[in-house]
């Protein structure tokens, strides 16, 4: 046993000292295999002599063995660490990167401000109890106009207001459409569900108009429907009123709402929200065109032909309905006076909402 003992101290002062000379990791490798190795390594063959000694002297050589087993691996891995470490600093040295400069600030993005607004909007609903529907943008004739009380000769009909898919058509064989308004939705809604229903309809309409500072061939609406028994006007402006003051309001400032009368051909009679200018506090501006006043939304009681074209009946259901223009609203909320800006892709532009 002492032969064996004596074996393992003089490989131990051995592997250590050459340990530290080794000058790359490929020398490691074969460093750790020649005196580590399962068959061939200098430590493996003393351990072949364990067989034939008695049990303590097993324990005593099996311990020195597993001790200059560990301080070879813990000597190949410091090694390891110093070789990579000068390998490193040489990389870095022939670098023309500079570690000490700072960092490049990494830019956070944000919602597009209409996908913003559409959700505010939307959200103020969702508070209020509405439930959210979708529909496609590819409608027919009938869900678009028929179904909400556009005679045959309206002119919103015109190809000259309305994208036709000539192409494609329903199963009359009239050309299906772009959707000029998300009132569609309302109507496919009703078809498919039983009063009380309370839905708002945000999405992408499309119109055959000429683009300008106010006006775009795209743009986004949310709509609202709100149908059961004895609804009245005073319910829609009450919660008209009410979303105006959720979304313009706040931190001191009053928002104020009027009422005036229009015409939409799917509901009677109609009316149109404006509300206070929050930009001047009403006393005039450019956004408001000195009146004091802004024009925010469409809004009216369900024409009972629309009640029936969607199934319910106008005798026991009533209903009123709005719509809101996603771009109007943006542009007064973050005081824009071209929607064009929306659409252009500016970074300049869009990174004041991130």
């Amino acid at each position: 046993m002492s032969t064996l003992l004596e074996q393992i101290d003089a490989l131990t002062s051995e592997s250590l000292a050459e340990a530290s000379a080794l000058a790359d990791v490929e020398a490691l490798d074969v460093y750790r295999l020649k005196y580590l190795g399962r068959k061939e390594g200098l430590l493996s063959r003393i351990l072949m002599s364990l067989p034939r000694l008695t049990g303590d002297e097993k324990r005593e050589v099996g311990k020195r063995a597993n001790a200059l087993k560990v301080a070879i691996e813990s000597a190949v891995a410091r090694r390891r660490q110093v070789l990579d470490d000068v390998r490193i600093n040489a990389e870095l040295s022939q670098s023309k990167i500079d570690l000490t400069l700072p960092g490049t600030p990494v830019v956070r993005g944000g919602l597009h401000p209409l996908t913003r607004v559409m959700e505010e909007i939307t959200d103020v609903f969702i508070r209020l109890g509405f439930s959210v529907a979708e529909g496609p943008e590819v409608e027919t004739d009938d869900n678009n106009f028929t179904s909400l009380n556009h005679p045959p000769d309206h002119p919103a009909r015109d190809s000259h207001d309305t994208f036709y898919l000539k192409e494609f058509t329903d199963g009359a064989g009239r050309p299906l459409l772009l959707r000029t308004h998300t009132s569609p939705v309302q109507i496919r809604y009703m078809r498919t569900h039983t009063p009380p229903v309370y839905i708002v309809a945000p999405g992408r309409v499309f119109r055959h108009e000429n683009v300008d500072a106010t006006h775009s061939y795209v743009f986004h609406q949310v709509e609202g429907l709100a149908v059961d028994t004895d609804i009245s006007v005073a319910d829609l402006k009450g919660v008209l009123t009410l979303f105006a003051e959720r979304l313009f309001g706040g931190q001191g400032t009053v928002v104020k709402t009027r009422f005036r009368p229009s015409f939409f051909p799917f509901v009677e009679p109609g009316l149109e929200m404006d509300i206070s200018c929050t930009l001047c506090g009403q006393k005039g501006c450019r956004v408001c065109k000195g009146t004091g006043w802004v024009e925010m939304l469409g809004s009216g009681l369900v024409h009972p032909n629309v009640l029936r074209a969607a199934g319910c009946d106008p005798e026991k259901y009533s209903g009123w309905a709005f719509g809101i223009g996603v771009e109007r609203v943006a542009m007064f909320k973050y005081g824009v006076d071209d929607m064009r800006l929306f659409y252009e892709n500016d970074i300049r532009f869009l990174e004041n909402f991130a």
